[in-house]
């Protein structure tokens, strides 16, 4: 496909662009350093400028990036204006509704986690409008200051047909158009976007993966799933489905394979032959035990590190990731998995990855929500400068 002439409005939308994300990067900045910065001339800085000022999306400051006050002299410094909008970041649970309001720098105001255990999709949905308006009332904003919506599901979004695949964790939501759905209920423009997705992204923008350009965030719980992150920019793949790695194992056949929660579980209670009248064996107590010493949850872990390692080599050996980041209820247990997982890799392909945990912990899927809404508030803004009809 050839590309169009540029016009003098594409021309000044690219050099708009251009300054907003310098200030973003800079601040606080003058115009004459602007103009250094972005070799576009001082009269063009100028009105570029007082463009961002009329769409809100700048403030004129001092030099230490307070607002200005009174008359000013010399240099006027500028600096972006984070409540220029505000977003929603939800992550959709199987029990828990977790819900964050931003502004436009990313910045969290307020969150709540609601329970919806046991609720179906329409009801969840339902409860997020609410959720939305307590978070706005509670952060002292008109509703109508929210501009996006960004939603982590735990299921393939299969864009093509505007429907959620492969979602089994809530009831009624496999096949559940869940981004028309949310947009009614919320009434404002949502993306809907994969949970583990959205946390890979949330290491991208605030976490392990802002330095690495090709990497994966692996998430292992009750279930596992991965997020890919290549050259930069999440890879979802033709269908939306890139990451789901329990398809890439054959667990009718080799069902001893699973590191999910539950699996781990059936493996521990046989291996350490709990009393059934004891107290309920759980994930937390097997790692606990390890802590101590105790041979039996040691054995545990390195059955554990070896199913781990199964869901990553295939991850090394097509995607030569350079790092992966372990999240989930599982995942997190950095201490007692890196350095066995780590082993077992470097035995399994010639270029392992590099092993690290979350350090955004039950957070990550709400950092890429609100990072993947402010973007999208953004451009809202811009493209309603740029595009309305003439």
């Amino acid at each position: 496909m050839t590309a169009g002439p540029a016009t003098s409005r594409t021309l000044k939308e690219i050099n708009l662009r251009t300054v907003f994300q310098t200030i973003r990067a800079e601040r606080p900045v003058s115009r004459a350093q602007l103009a250094r910065r972005t070799g576009i001339s001082k009269p063009t800085v100028s009105a570029l400028l007082q463009d961002l000022l009329e769409m809100g999306l700048v403030a004129e400051t001092g030099p230490q990036g307070r607002p200005a006050q009174g008359p000013t002299y010399g240099a006027l410094f500028f600096s972006p204006r984070p409540d220029a909008a505000h977003v929603l970041g939800l992550d959709m649970g199987a029990r828990r509704l977790r819900g964050v309001l931003a502004d436009l720098e990313g910045t969290v105001l307020i969150r709540e986690d609601v329970d919806v255990d046991g609720q179906d999709a329409p009801r969840v949905v339902a409860a997020s409008a609410r959720l939305a308006d307590r978070l706005a009332a509670e952060a002292g904003l008109p509703r109508t200051a929210l501009r996006h919506t960004a939603v982590g599901v735990p299921g393939v979004v299969d864009r093509r047909r505007g429907r959620l695949a492969q979602a089994l964790n809530v009831p009624a939501l496999d096949g559940f158009p869940a981004e028309a759905e949310f947009r009614s209920a919320l009434r404002m423009p949502v993306t809907v976007e994969n949970d583990i997705n959205l946390a890979a992204l949330g290491e991208r923008w605030c976490g392990l993966g802002r330095d690495a350009e090709d990497f994966a965030f692996v998430s292992i719980g009750t279930g596992v799933g991965a997020g890919l992150v290549l050259r930069g920019e999440l890879h979802r793949g033709f269908s939306g489905a890139a990451g789901e790695l329990d398809y890439a194992i054959d667990q009718r056949s080799q069902p001893d394979n699973d590191p999910c929660a539950p699996a781990l579980l059936r493996y521990a209670r046989a291996r350490l032959q709990v009393p059934a009248d004891g107290p309920p064996l759980t994930t937390e107590r097997v790692f606990a035990l390890a802590r101590e010493g105790h041979p039996g949850a040691l054995a545990v872990l390195d059955e554990e590190a070896r199913r781990i390692t199964g869901y990553i080599a295939p991850l090394a050996a097509v995607a030569d990731v350079e790092l992966v980041v372990l999240g989930g209820g599982i995942g997190l247990n950095g201490d007692l998995l890196l350095d066995r997982v780590s082993a077992r890799l470097a035995g399994r392909v010639p270029y392992p990855p590099r092993l690290a945990v979350s350090g955004l912990g039950s957070g990550a899927v709400l950092s890429g929500a609100v990072a993947v809404a402010a973007q999208a508030a953004l451009e809202q803004i811009l493209s309603h400068r740029f595009h309305a009809p003439l």
